[in-house]
């Protein structure tokens, strides 16, 4: 049974639920360090057991001076002490180590686990959802931790007990009552504990879009792309200012928590105080009047200090696997969600496309709470021809693009492969069938090379492929020219570690060169279109080319060559182009005009212009902008006016 949201924030679980969700943390705390994990339980024994033993040789070594015992029998109980001390202080650092390297190898289990299920997401709306970016940071923020606190929680809990039952039967042994009142005292400590690991658990959920927030103001205050628009606007103050208010109502709401768990924790220890002062004077009256001996009196003292240090660790390792357990649901909640596109049981192969691609009366909006983006959209895209889509901005272009690539399903209608609906196939079968240049497409941290081949990572290994890439994108003699070729690092983010590969150069100042620490290098916006370009390219003879205003950063003569070059290149191939330059789309075999979600006219570039509807108003407002040589200007392939 998964739990709700609202029982999260509230940070209540049944107890199956919880037994479950702690049983899965353990679970993977073996799988991840088996070895790790039977050291962690066996040192705690050891520790759970050590005070135990030390608190009654302890006693015997003293009512044995007493009683005058033999010297040999004092001198045994002697070394027997001097090894459970030694075994008491060596037992802490052990276990540290074991605990590290056990919170190791699960956090980097846990991680995998966690980005092997957000991968696992084939579509995009998951990633548009602000609730579940919530719970994604959160487990992002506690896969190393949460786990672990849990198994933690468990085992030092499991200690707390085994030290409280043996200073129990100690304390009882030396009287029963004061056994009695020690454990009782405990009841009001562990009650608080869950209603504060509650109080703490809500609180991070809450303040999780604040703290997002702060990240965001503060990555834009440090980020490269943004540090122009900081400084010439003079926005920084701006965006620091909000990051403080973000980071001051965080603050609050962990400072009320803080002060809570301050008075309840205050009176708590008070208690503990009164029950140890009310026990120790008991004693020495006892002991006084002869009921207790000397011996009987330093373990009840070490009983009484042994029960509240155990009652302390049950209580807190109960509140830390509590907590883990309530942040680990987050962690299970990701990684147990299933894909957010049906995926049919037995679908259908994606085949070579043959004929083409139809939209066939599809409706779209992304929420049941949001309008309409496309309005029974119908329009077919042929194989080896080349169809573009214009449209003002928001008119649906874009989205077109998520559906053909089926990020999304239609609301209603249906996208057809040749006549195989979509949905039939599997996502990732339909995908290797397509290459795309996205709009707002990225730009790596990576090198040259790293950048197309992600292309296509079977290109990785073959310079030829990502070179003829480059070529058809007009970046291969950029890329050249850079300080260490196709294998220079395109960003000033990173230093480049010595020793990384910089080169194909042989000389010894080469050599020299290639394992010196350097500083990457920027390109223009233009310059990293065309590599984003030949990145989709890599993607060799696929059926699909998506350009989504693939240069939209170029000049008009650029603009012109690029078109040239992947009009031979994908010939064979279906072609959707988006673009809101006009002169890019003129010679498409077929352009569509949407215009609020639907089909407003289509035709090629001279029957729309004939019938002086909305692309020949939109061709035309925009060549005018061009003032004399609009027309050369949009398209350099046009003899001069």
């Amino acid at each position: 049974m998964t739990p709700t949201t609202t029982d999260q924030q509230a940070g209540r679980l049944t107890v199956s639920t919880w037994s479950a969700t702690a049983l899965s943390a353990i679970g993977l705390a073996v799988r991840a360090a088996p070895g790790a994990v039977i050291a962690y339980v066996a040192l705690a024994v050891v520790g759970a057991v050590a005070p135990v033993a030390t608190a009654w040789l302890l006693k015997l070594v003293m009512d044995g001076l007493v009683a005058g015992a033999a010297l040999s029998s004092l001198l045994g109980l002697a070394g027997g002490l001097a090894v459970a001390g030694v075994v008491t202080a060596v037992e802490p650092q052990v276990t540290q180590y074991v605990r590290a390297e056990s919170e190791r190898r699960l956090g980097l289990l846990s991680l995998d686990r966690l980005y092997s299920a957000v991968n696992r997401f084939v579509g995009l709306g998951r990633f548009e959802d602000p609730t579940f970016h919530d719970r994604l940071r959160l487990a992002q923020q506690t896969s190393r931790t949460a786990p672990f606190d849990v198994l933690s929680g468990v085992i030092g809990g499991s200690q707390g007990s085994i030290m409280i039952v043996g200073f129990l039967g100690s304390l009882a042994a030396v009287n029963t009552a004061m056994a009695m009142v020690a454990l009782a005292a405990a009841v009001p400590a562990v009650v608080m504990e869950v209603v504060l690991v509650r109080l703490r658990t809500t609180m991070m959920w809450r303040i999780s879009p604040t703290a997002r927030r702060e990240f965001f103001y503060a990555k834009l205050l440090g980020d490269l792309r943004a540090a122009k628009e900081v400084r010439l606007f003079g926005i920084g103050t701006f965006l620091r200012l909000r990051m403080l208010d973000e980071r001051r109502a965080a603050n609050l709401a962990e400072r009320r928590v803080d002060r809570r768990e301050l008075l309840s924790q205050g009176g708590l220890v008070l208690l503990s105080a009164a029950v140890a002062g009310g026990g120790l004077v008991w004693a020495v009256g006892a002991a006084r009047s002869g009921r207790l001996s000397i011996g009987d009196v330093a373990m009840f003292v070490a009983a009484i200090a042994g029960v509240q240090n155990g009652l302390g660790r049950l209580i807190g390792d109960f509140g830390i696997s509590h907590r883990g357990v309530l942040l680990f649901e987050h962690h299970l909640a990701v990684v147990r969600s299933g894909p957010e596109l049906p995926i049919r049981a037995e679908p259908t192969p994606a085949p070579p496309l043959r004929h083409g691609i139809e939209v066939r009366d599809v409706w779209f909006r992304y929420t049941p709470d949001h309008p309409w983006v496309l309005r029974g959209v119908n329009l077919f895209i042929p194989c080896g021809r080349a169809l573009a889509v214009v449209g003002r901005n928001g008119a649906g272009k874009s989205t077109l693009v998520k559906l053909l690539c089926r990020f999304y399903d239609p609301s209603r209608g249906a996208v057809l492969w040749d006549g195989v609906d979509l949905r039939d196939m599997t996502p990732e079968a339909l995908r290797t069938r397509i290459g795309a240049v996205f709009q707002d497409f990225m730009e790596y941290d990576l090198t040259a090379s790293e950048n197309i081949g992600l292309g296509d990572l079977t290109a990785l290994g073959e310079p030829a492929r990502l070179e003829q890439a480059a070529r058809t994108a007009g970046v291969h003699e950029t890329l050249t020219g850079l300080p260490h070729g196709y294998e220079t690092l395109l960003s000033r983010t990173f230093p480049v570690k010595p020793g990384q590969s910089a080169g194909n150069s042989t000389d010894q100042a080469a050599d020299a060169q290639k394992i010196a620490p350097y500083v990457g290098v920027s390109l223009s916006t233009g310059q990293w279109q065309r590599v984003a370009l030949a990145r989709a390219l890599v993607r060799d003879r696929r059926d699909l080319l998506i350009l989504d205003e693939p240069s939209s950063g170029l000049d008009a003569e650029a603009e012109y060559e690029v078109h040239a070059a992947l009009r031979e290149h994908a010939a064979g191939s279906a072609r959707v182009l988006i673009s809101h330059r006009m002169g890019a789309i003129r010679t498409a075999d077929h352009i569509v005009v949407l215009v609020d979600g639907r089909v407003a006219e289509q035709g090629d570039h001279d029957l729309l212009i004939a019938e002086d509807g909305e692309y020949a108003r939109l061709f035309n407002l925009q060549a005018d902008g061009y003032g004399d040589a609009s027309a050369k200007a949009l398209d350099p392939s046009l003899p001069e006016q």
